[in-house]
């Protein structure tokens, strides 16, 4: 039996942090390997994950405090080095090539423009059953103040949509969803993002 961990971080700034690590959790062992997921603050403790997930939150102060907290080249170093990265919601508008809006300093590790709160505000929130591909079975996907993805480029494959909108994707090792699969007890979504690259 293999006993060596594989980490997960979750960037830690602001956000559904407890919620990930709760999702990650339930993800318990997969082939004998040990699952462990760590709230990231500071620099130093990306270089040691396996895989990473910016989370869901306020895209405007994640953006604000990965920068000033020096989290910013590390995302990127482990989006660069293949290692898989899953990011949600405000994740996915702060990951995007462009959010269309000037207050965030996008890392543009993922070939994407968002439109920031585009299904609606916090009243608006919905869930929905995506059908995604790699699943056999929808995913129950709550939406709440949800970016929509308005480009992808050739190098994004489009997982789900929503009334003819992207709202998963993937490109390499880098998955992006609009909504928030912490939030369900349902971990295909972590699974298919870490595991399934």
């Amino acid at each position: 039996m293999n006993s060596e961990k594989i980490t997960v971080g979750v960037i830690g700034v602001q956000g559904d942090v407890s919620e990930h690590i709760a999702a990650i959790s339930h993800l318990r062992s997969l082939d004998d390997e040990a699952i462990d997921a760590v709230s990231i603050r500071k620099t130093g403790i990306i270089p040691n994950c396996n895989f990473l997930i910016i989370p869901g939150g306020e895209s405007t102060t994640i953006s604000r405090l990965i920068k000033r907290n020096g989290l910013a080249n590390e995302i990127i170093s482990h989006a660069q080095s293949g290692k898989p990265l899953l990011a949600t919601c405000a994740g996915l508008i702060v990951a995007s090539k462009s959010a269309n809006d000037k207050r965030i300093d996008t890392l543009d590790i993922l070939d994407i423009t968002v439109n920031r709160n585009a299904f609606g505000r916090q009243i608006d929130s919905f869930e929905a059953h995506l059908p995604i591909k790699g699943m056999d079975t929808p995913f129950p996907a709550i939406f709440i103040r949800a970016p929509a993805i308005e480009t992808t480029s050739k190098n994004v494959e489009i997982l789900a949509e929503y009334k003819g909108r992207p709202v998963a994707v993937r490109q390499d090792n880098i998955v992006g969803t609009s909504f928030h699969p912490e939030l369900t007890f349902d971990t295909r979504l972590h699974n298919l993002a870490f595991f399934e690259s």
